[in-house]
């Protein structure tokens, strides 16, 4: 196993994603768009290298590239434009927040993976129809059947009672299909890492401790975190050129931490980690301890996308799960000149 530092170090700072970064125009569809309810097509080892050639592959990780660059150098308190519909998101992923209490954990058996989060998801799968119709305009309405399912499976697996990097993923592409249906657009951009994804991480924290879920697919001490990635992709982007939290090794030190895991979405994952892991940190999080060799936040930054599309994006235990429509479609990419 080559250490994180080592791969990130041998990695171009130049961008990783280049090869699906995301058109600027305008994501309008046409009037007569047909939408479809989203299904999995990665059904065998062979099929992965459809999905590495198709539209779908290079929409999110262009997506997730150009996120990362609107949010380089930024803390989360930065003053930015927060739209009506930026809020409308906010307010659903609230009440589905809210909704956890309603479903408190049950006395079992078994210490981890509580039934009661079936309940709750439960709950949340008959209201996501209801929630979207509140949060999107009417117009795009249509398009409910398809993005919801992005929605519905971005909490976890019910009959595992696990989350892991293939739930954040689907969220990430809800966004995306959000931006490709005209609800959000690129002045949204900052609000949608900073605001939307940053209260849906509390919220996958929050089922993660009251539901104590297992990590789904952990590689254990060898992954870069049990549940989240993207999380530390946009947050080491916003830790570059900081000049207090440099080096990097700044961000193992508590004092650090406590200063700054409120604006840094990096420093939030970590103090989040000490919160749930006992022991030595270079123990419990080796991956993570080996970055913090790294000589600056831009190498990191580009090494763990690289690290993404290596870890996540190329394993068929992740990618078996993801659901293809008409805004993520399986087909294959066309270049355009």
């Amino acid at each position: 196993m080559i250490s994180a530092s080592l791969e990130i170090n041998k990695m171009s700072v130049e961008n990783p994603i280049g090869d699906g970064a995301r058109n600027e125009k305008s994501t309008c569809l046409p009037s007569n768009h047909c939408f479809l309810e989203p299904e999995k097509a990665v059904k065998t080892i062979t099929d992965m290298t459809i999905w590495e050639k198709s539209e779908a592959y290079m929409e999110y990780t262009g997506f997730i590239a150009t996120l990362n660059e609107a949010i380089k150098g930024k803390p989360l308190s930065v003053d930015c434009k927060i739209s009506e519909n930026v809020t409308k998101i906010m307010d659903m992923l609230e009440k589905i927040d809210k909704l956890i209490s309603d479903f408190p954990p049950i006395e079992q058996p078994q210490r981890f993976g509580n039934s009661a989060f079936r309940d709750w998801l439960h709950k949340i799968k008959s209201n996501s129809t209801h929630y979207l119709q509140d949060a999107l305009d009417q117009n795009i309405h249509l398009a409910i059947p398809e993005v919801k399912a992005y929605l519905e499976e971005s909490f976890g697996n019910a009959t595992r009672i696990d989350y892991g990097t293939g739930h954040e993923m689907s969220f990430i592409m809800f966004l995306c299909c959000l931006y490709k249906i005209g609800c959000l657009v690129q002045e949204d951009k900052v609000a949608t890492v900073f605001m939307i994804f940053n209260k849906y991480l509390n919220i996958a924290r929050k089922l993660q401790k009251t539901y104590r879920m297992e990590p789904a697919g952990s590689h254990g001490v060898w992954s870069l975190d049990d549940y989240q990635f993207v999380p530390f992709i946009w947050g080491s982007s916003q830790l570059i050129d900081h000049p207090k939290i440099y080096p990097p090794s700044k961000f193992l030190e508590d004092e650090v931490i406590d200063k700054y895991s409120d604006e840094y979405m990096f420093l939030s994952c970590i103090k989040y980690i000490k919160e749930v892991k006992k022991g030595p940190f270079a123990e419990h999080s080796n991956q993570l301890w080996s970055i913090s060799a790294v000589g600056s936040w831009s190498k990191i930054n580009q090494g763990l996308i690289k690290m993404y599309k290596k870890e996540i994006l190329a394993k068929f235990p992740v990618v078996q799960h993801i659901l293809f429509g008409s805004l993520l479609p399986i087909r294959r990419f066309q270049m355009h000149n």
